[in-house]
């Protein structure tokens, strides 16, 4: 049997469990982010949309695990800063992993998504057991939460969640929903 991960319970409210106090910084406004922010939100929320507009159970958790990745490289490209250091002899980080340094905040976050690398792998492969419609529908749902908690950090409005948007297994079209067309435009 398969181990199960499941994503943070309280994500608003979760602490790096051994984070030292640090001073608040000022929360940037949508205006002041950069193109590269902009552009990867709208790349998530379009990814969203597929992944709730498929029927197809190994397409829907591989759209919805990039949504995730690209909303991450989205606040990445806000809060990073590079470092001048030479590159040679430095271990290259995953996503995942440079997430957690500059957002401790959704360090759970980056290691729930972290742990569905090797299934999204499997199920862009085409492997039809790689995840069970289940499993496709609950990372859409944490996929869009994790979007609005992204937009959120970065001073924007949340979109609006998914709801319950997803394909039934009869293969019929989810309704048309709207996600993301909005990111980016609207002020906290």
């Amino acid at each position: 049997m398969t181990e199960t991960r499941q994503p943070p319970h309280t994500p608003e409210t979760q602490q790096a469990p051994h984070a030292a106090p640090q001073a608040p910084q000022p929360r940037p406004g949508p205006f002041d982010l950069p193109a590269a922010t902009h552009s990867y939100l709208v790349r998530a929320a379009a990814s969203l949309q597929e992944a709730m507009a498929t029927s197809e159970v190994p397409l829907r958790y591989a759209c919805a695990h990039v949504s995730a990745l690209r909303a991450t490289a989205a606040l990445l490209a806000a809060r990073a800063t590079p470092t001048l250091t030479p590159r040679r002899g430095r271990q290259q980080k995953n996503a995942w992993v440079l997430l957690a340094e500059v957002a401790p905040e959704l360090s759970e976050w980056a290691s729930f998504f972290a742990a569905g690398a090797a299934k999204r792998a499997a199920a862009e492969a085409g492997s039809r057991r790689a995840v069970t419609e289940r499993e496709a529908d609950d990372l859409v749902r944490d996929a869009d939460r994790f979007l609005g908690l992204v937009e959120e950090s970065l001073g924007m409005t949340r979109h609006v969640p998914c709801q319950e948007y997803l394909p039934s297994a009869s293969g019929t079209a989810a309704p048309e929903h709207h996600v993301g067309h909005h990111v980016g435009h609207h002020v906290a």
